[in-house]
Parts: structure tokens; sequence; C-alpha cells
């Protein structure tokens, strides 16, 4: 149970910082800048990536699984509190339809984007508590599937976050003090893909672990955009080229452009799962707003898979 709630911790932790880190990195685009950030005093600060995610620990944590229409109400109500976190434009829309049609929020996820739903990384941005809280069931695909469809149901919005539960699940299982299992890691991430678009990102991002290829390369070859067909395993690639480092990690997902916030959430919640939360440094975590609620909410998760 301890060495559970560190790694909840962590991962909660992780990528709330690595959000908030990303953020910063949209100014401070240079190693030594962003370094010398912070080293300063200036409180560190998520966006919507992180706050949609405290709202899917906060439905797990009251329903035990994802209801989908409790996640909803539970975004809808985050974002009325907290507009200014800097939400994309599709969640607001359809927190607006919803609210005026009455109809599901699936449904209403549907009508964006010409009925096709939206790929972008938004799903896979918040689903760290959906690989914590699943990260021993069966039903890990499904679960994250349902939480996704709130506000992506696009296959390849839905497959992203699926794959981003996966490594989040994948390194809560595993045991930092022995030696990365970087075959096994990135395979179960690449069998657990259902788009042909996703299975072959991920073999890139194999590919170019095993060849020891540089984040440049990596960036040029996979991409950093919202789509999350390229953030996601760029994410991916990044905890992997990092995998003993938090702080290395983080600075390989933020510093090569992109979409800089969200590539930290992600990177960051997969490396604070493997390492737990001791591998985060002290300073960092003593600037993060809201800190006792994040660490609330990965306490009575874990709380929650212990008693299931």
């Amino acid at each position: 149970m301890a060495d559970r709630k560190s790694k909840f911790l962590g991962c909660m932790i992780g990528s709330a910082l690595g959000d908030a880190i990303g953020e910063v990195a949209f100014v401070h685009i240079r190693e030594k800048s962003l370094s010398d950030f912070l080293e300063g005093s200036e409180p560190l600060v998520y966006t919507d990536d992180t706050a949609m995610a405290l709202g899917i620990a906060e439905s797990l944590v009251r329903m035990k699984q994802i209801d989908q229409q409790d996640l909803g109400d539970t975004f809808r109500r985050n974002f009325e509190n907290e507009p200014w976190r800097g939400y994309g434009s599709g969640p607001p829309v359809i927190f607006s339809i919803v609210k005026k049609t009455g109809i599901s929020y699936v449904e209403a996820a549907k009508s964006l984007f010409g009925g096709r739903g939206s790929l972008g990384n938004g799903a896979a941005m918040r689903i760290a508590p959906v690989g914590l809280f699943y990260h021993l069931s069966q039903n890990l695909y499904e679960s994250a599937k349902l939480s996704a469809e709130v506000t992506h149901t696009h296959l390849l919005g839905v497959d992203g976050a699926a794959i981003q539960s996966a490594a989040v699940a994948e390194a809560v299982n595993l045991d930092a003090r022995r030696m990365f299992p970087k075959e096994k890691f990135i395979g179960r991430l690449i069998d657990m893909a259902r788009t042909n678009v996703m299975k072959e990102k991920m073999t890139i991002v194999r590919d170019l672990i095993n060849d020891n290829g540089s984040p440049e390369e990596a960036a040029n070859l996979i991409g950093r955009t919202v789509a999350v067909y390229e953030s996601m395993p760029f994410a991916v690639y990044s905890f992997m080229r990092h995998s003993e480092s938090f702080e290395g990690c983080i600075f390989c997902a933020v510093l090569h452009g992109g979409d800089r916030d969200t590539l930290g959430a992600m990177a960051g919640a997969i490396s604070g799962a493997y390492l737990g939360i001791d591998a985060i440094p002290g300073a960092w975590k003593k600037k993060l707003e809201n800190l006792a609620l994040i660490e609330k909410l990965a306490g009575e998760l874990a709380e929650a898979v212990e008693a299931s």
C-alpha cells in the first residue's frame, strides 16, 4: 500500500508539474532559462490538463467506476468554476450543448468536427487517474474509452487516451529499483493500440529508443502537435529516454516545441507513476498550486483501489 500510494502521488503530482512547467516553457524555451525559472520563487500554475485530471479523480473516488454522466457533470462544474484554465474550444461547446439540449455528453461530443469527433490529445492529457484506478484491471481499454468519449469520440482520440492510460498502468506495476524493461513496456503499448496510426507511431517510438534516437530526431519523426497521435507518442518517448530521471523526462517533453504543457502532463504522469513521489524535486512540489488537493485525491484513489 505504501509503495502504491507513492506511485499514485508521483503520477498525479508529476502530471500536474509537467503541465505547469510545460506552460512556463512556452516562454522559457531554453533549458538554462527554464532551469533558472524553476529555481526561483514563482508558483507553478497548472492548466485545464490538470483541472480535468482532477475531475476524473473526483468522479472515480465518488462513483468507483467511470460514470460518463457524473464525469461530464464534474468537468462542466469545474470549468464553470475556473473557466480561465486555458480550455480548448471543444469542452466548453460540449458543456453548452448538454446544458441547452439535455442530450448526453457523448452525443454532444460526437457532433463536433463534422460528426467525426475530436482526435486531439484532450482525453489523453487527463487520463492518468484512469490508468491508476484500473492498473490491475483487464478492462483498462474500455474504461479509458468511456472516460475519453465524454469529450473525444474519434477513434484516434480514444485510442491515444487508452494507450496513455496503459503507459501509466504499466509504470505503476513496474519496480523502478530494477532495470527498466523497455521492450516489455513499449510492447504493451503497441499491443494495446487498436488503430493503425497509433500502432505505427508507437512502433516508431520503440525504434527510436532502440537506436538511441535524439529528441530532435524523435520530434521530426513523431511530431508534437495537439493531435494525439503526435503528442502522446512523443511523451512516451520522453519518458523512455529518461526513465531514471523525472527532471530529465520533463525537460525532454517540454523543450522541443509543440503542445508543451500537455506533453509535460502526459510524460510527467508516466514518470511519476514509475519512479514514485520521492523522485520528484521537493522544490518543485512546494511551488505547485493546490498541492494538498492533489495529494488528497491521489491518496483517495489509492485507498479506493485497495478496498476494491
